[in-house]
């Protein structure tokens, strides 16, 4: 087992791995600062990359984003008092009261160091239970691993922030997206509707980059405005926030051991953990008599921090000992290691030990890597939130499609990517969590398969009773009381629980009418009454699955319809509440028109020139920029596609007066 550490950690000294690595901890750092693209939008963004490069080159820059994100979204939480992400939205309570008082500098250095700690502590945890877990995994059959995936997908919707029946319902949703294309236990196409591109089924990085990429892009261009309009400080107490850490150790070993244990949960996230986490620290400083949360104590910062980055690491345990991706980025790891014909879970823990040890060594890397930059780029960073949206989005919708275009080299993916924008964005205007949607659609095809093989070779009193399957029912149990019980635990601290509710909730979005929302449950249920009945026409074996969903969707949409009618009878809208939503729709839909304008640009005259005349024509006219500086940027713009299709290969669209004039 020891010489296998040290020969994964042998291949991080071959300089490309290392340089790739950097480019996806700056890429995660950047991404980390622009509210609402979080660690799945850099990986979404960087995925397109790996297609070209070694494995260990790609799992390296895939890591390097994931490990970083939540180490730069406290910059514009502390900074501004504008969370870079819902997890940083803990920051507003303390870290932006330091700040206020000019010791900004302090909140940050104590938030990095934290976050590079928090992570390490998770990947020493991950690297002790791998020998401890190894001969346990590799024993399990096709019964236990069904039993893990069904716990990831049904935990996922359960735990994670918002409502708990909508989380079931898109977590089936991305089921039945998962059934596109070519069964796995049946010889036949299913949902295709005779149309070739969707024979292989919906692309990974195509719907990541629709649901989380795009779905921000719209909201942004919509906002045309910066994040912030008033100068940068970061304050001072950079040397003081070293020893602040050092003052309190405890805390940052607690946040640490709160964030792993979270990150090892599916579907919690790194938002209930940070205030998780948060709970914990001001309760010990409660019982010591010197608490000053809520008033600049950086306690208040540090434990939340140690969290955040400890559940990233924390999620690497599930996602590469069982196959059960950890949170949402970690569906698109799994995808990952799937394109190099790796498996993650129990065949991983005897195949392909030396690539998880290596995955060991690279996260504490880029942990330590992240929080040096962070210290360096704090202040250029912080200012990326004064760039107008449309200014951003100039460069950022011509880089999501020509991501997103990689995997099927199909112009209809452009197509398939708006739509999937824009449920994303309805998604998170009606308070719907993604990232149930996402880890389902990853593991529906594993899912179906193991399940498949567990009703062939085993009787159901025989799988069912199987220590692993007890165990996982019983957790599933817990989850469905867990809510119940949490509702309990609010009730005894409601005013600190209502703060918390409130920041949560102001910095994760919404803003649907009671109307919309029961229109969206009404619009499930019509797709998943659909679904059941065109699953009626496949065989025996390829039809069990998607009419069990089917059938699932149906009740969890029509319970999802019942309740948003009961909320709506209780608090109907109002009239102020209703011109907010109007006026959102209609700003949302010149931003979709906008990138639908880009789409036929990119179909008529190519990627190249696509983006060319989309980017100058928009920045002109949205982000009114000056002609000289829209010239300058669209060519630097121009100069990036160029770049990435004739140095780094990735396709190009060809438009038709490209095919024509040829």
């Amino acid at each position: 087992m020891t010489d296998i550490l040290f020969s994964a950690l042998g291949q991080l000294a071959d300089p490309a791995v290392l340089m790739y690595l950097m480019a996806g901890v700056v890429i995660g750092i950047i991404i980390g600062v622009i509210p609402g693209l979080g660690g799945t939008g850099a990986v979404a963004v960087l995925m397109p990359f790996i297609f070209m490069l070694e494995p260990n080159q790609a799992v390296a820059m895939i890591i390097g984003a994931v490990a970083v994100v939540h180490t730069s979204d406290v910059i514009t939480s502390v900074v501004l008092g504008i969370p870079g992400s819902a997890s940083a939205s803990v920051f507003l309570l303390d870290g932006y009261k330091m700040a206020q008082r000019g010791e900004g500098g302090r909140a940050l250095s104590a938030s990095f160091t934290a976050s590079a700690i928090g992570g390490l502590f998770g990947i020493v945890v991950l690297t002790l239970i791998v020998p401890v877990a190894k001969p346990i995994v590799t024993s399990f059959g096709s019964p236990e691993i069904f039993a893990l995936i069904v716990s990831g997908v049904f935990l996922t919707a359960m735990l994670s922030k918002g409502n708990m029946v909508k989380g079931l319902l898109v977590a089936a949703f991305g089921l039945a997206l998962g059934f596109v294309g070519v069964s796995p236990v049946s010889a036949e196409y299913r949902f295709t509707f005779g149309i070739e591109s969707l024979s292989d089924g919906f692309n990974l990085v195509v719907v990541a980059l629709g649901i989380f990429g795009l779905a921000e892009m719209i909201g942004l261009i919509a906002e045309k405005t910066a994040v912030a309009d008033r100068q940068v400080d970061l304050g001072s107490g950079w040397r003081k926030g070293f020893q602040d850490i050092l003052r309190y150790p405890f805390d940052v070993l607690r946040g640490s051991a709160v964030g792993t244990a979270v990150g090892f949960l599916p579907g919690v996230g790194s938002t209930a953990g940070s205030w998780l986490a948060y709970g914990q620290a001001q309760a010990f400083a409660a019982r010591k008599g010197d608490s000053r949360f809520g008033d600049g104590d950086p306690r208040g910062v540090i434990a939340p921090s140690a969290a955040s980055n400890g559940i990233e690491s924390g999620a690497l345990i599930p996602t590469l000992i069982f196959g059960v991706p950890g949170a949402a980025p970690f569906a698109l790891l799994l995808g990952v290691l799937l394109v190099f014909g790796i498996q993650p879970g129990p065949a991983m823990m005897t195949k392909h030990l030396d690539l998880v040890y290596f995955i060991v060594w690279t996260f504490a890397l880029a942990s330590i890597a992240g929080a040096v930059l962070s210290f360096v780029l704090a202040r250029p960073l912080a200012r990326l939130s004064f760039v107008p949206f449309p200014i951003l989005a100039a460069a950022l919708v011509p880089v999501l499609f020509m991501s997103g275009f990689q995997g099927p080299i199909d112009l209809n993916t452009f197509y398939m990517m708006l739509v999937l924008g824009l449920l994303g964005w309805l998604c998170k205007a009606c308070n719907i969590p993604r990232a149930p949607f996402l880890i389902a659609f990853v593991l529906a095809e594993p899912l179906e398969r193991y399940f498949f093989l567990t009703v062939k070779v085993y009787e159901p009193a025989e799988w069912l009773t199987r220590p692993v399957v007890v165990a996982v029912m019983a957790v599933l149990a817990a989850a469905v009381v867990l809510p119940w019980v949490r509702r309990r635990l609010a009730a005894k601290n409601a005013q600190d629980a209502g703060r918390a509710e409130a920041l949560m909730a102001e910095a994760e979005g919404g803003g649907a009418t009671g109307r919309v929302r029961l229109l969206v449950s009404a619009a499930f249920l019509v797709f998943f009454a659909v679904q059941f009945v065109l699953a009626n026409q496949y065989s025996g074996n390829g039809s069990l699955f998607p009419k069990t969903v089917g059938l699932v969707g149906t009740g969890l949409a029509l319970l999802a319809a019942v309740l948003d009618f009961g909320r709506l009878k209780t608090a109907p809208d109002g009239a102020e509440r209703q011109a907010r939503w109007r006026y959102t729709l209609l700003t949302v839909g010149m931003s979709s028109a906008w990138v639908l304008f880009f789409i036929w640009l990119v179909f008529a005259a190519g990627m190249l020139a696509g983006t060319v005349v989309f980017a100058l024509t928009f920045l002109l006219a949205v982000a009114r920029m000056k002609p000289v500086k829209a010239v300058v940027y669209t060519a630097g713009i121009a100069g990036f596609i160029w770049a990435m299709e004739h140095l780094a290969y990735m396709a190009s669209p060809v438009g038709y007066l490209q095919l024509w004039s040829a």
